[in-house]
């Protein structure tokens, strides 16, 4: 009885100084993960994480008791559900994503599995003898017979992702030699920082952050206009229609300063600006003119070698 309290006291100190430590934690799912491969993934990430496991019940009842002190850590416990483990890291999240996905192993299709993706059996000679041929007839595989061997003709979807793998299934894919799932560890959620977040968004690009951000200031200066409201997103703008407001007043009163007489006087006068505008357009027609002028001498100098029509 006493060493398992002195075993639970250890792993309660354990998890709360990596909980302190590192500011990321991973919580993922180890389904299928043998020994083996949970071994291989702590060799990958050494030095830059650490794997922790442990008994869903003492992961709980550990992160209650730290609840006094830090309260972000109850976002934790919705997860500790399944097969599941953390990996605490200090590194950059995406990398340690990836480097915790990398790890893949090839498996045998087994009876009663769930398959995680869809299962085809490729076209192709098997190389069996014709004798086996019922098999195949029997799952719906379409076959031939090809120099003696079983062929099959065309690629065929044997297991759907979602259904169990039944005995005939698993048996075919053993004789054919096809491992057709990969197990390693999978990303449940994502703690940092006092946040829980899907893997997902690490995904999320620094242009899509900015596209969405923008759209939010848009929307918040829209709300605040309309309910006359001032936030920072919609000061500008309101210094802008103010401005306007004040230039309309002084169009229509006497109201007078440095910046608006030319306006006014644009106002007051508009023949002596229009006057301006065509001699600017009759000019652009007549240089253009000029520079098709030029164009065809330079032309007919280059036809006459040069020369300007001295040999004609």
């Amino acid at each position: 009885m006493g060493g398992k309290s002195a075993n639970k006291a250890g792993y309660f100190d354990k998890l709360k100084g990596l909980l302190e430590e590192y500011s990321s934690v991973f919580i993922v799912s180890v389904d299928n993960v043998s020994s083996q491969q949970m071994h291989e993934i702590r060799q990958t990430l050494r030095g830059e994480g650490v794997v922790l496991m442990g008994k869903n019940t003492m992961v709980r009842r550990a992160l209650k008791t730290f609840l006094t002190d830090v309260p972000e850590y109850e976002r934790l416990l919705p997860f500790v559900k399944g097969n599941i483990g953390f990996v605490f890291t200090n590194g950059d999240l995406k990398e340690t994503r990836d480097k915790i996905l990398a790890n893949k192993v090839a498996a045998p299709a087994r009876a009663g599995a769930v398959a995680p993706v869809d299962v085809w059996v490729p076209a192709g000679n098997t190389g069996m003898e014709p004798g086996k041929t019922s098999f195949f007839q029997a799952l719906g595989v379409p076959t031939k017979i090809a120099r003696g061997t079983i062929e099959i003709t065309t690629d065929l979807k044997l297991v759907q992702a979602g259904d169990k793998v039944g005995p005939s299934e698993a048996t075919l894919l053993n004789l054919l030699n096809i491992s057709p799932f990969t197990y390693g560890m999978g990303i449940t959620q994502v703690y940092d920082q006092g946040n829980a977040f899907p893997a997902s968004v690490l995904d999320i690009g620094e242009e899509q952050l900015l596209k969405a951000f923008s759209s939010a200031i848009t929307t918040i200066a829209a709300v605040s206009l309309a309910i006359n409201f001032p936030t920072l997103p919609s000061v500008i703008h309101s210094v802008v229609n103010a401005y306007k407001k004040v230039i309309a007043v002084a169009i229509e009163t006497d109201i007078s300063w440095p910046e608006i007489e030319e306006l006014k006087d644009r106002i007051a006068n508009p023949d002596a600006y229009a006057a301006a505008a065509p001699a600017a357009t009759e000019a652009a027609p007549a240089a253009a003119a000029e520079e098709k002028e030029e164009e065809k001498a330079e032309e007919s100098d280059e036809d006459d070698g040069g020369f300007g029509g001295l040999f004609d």
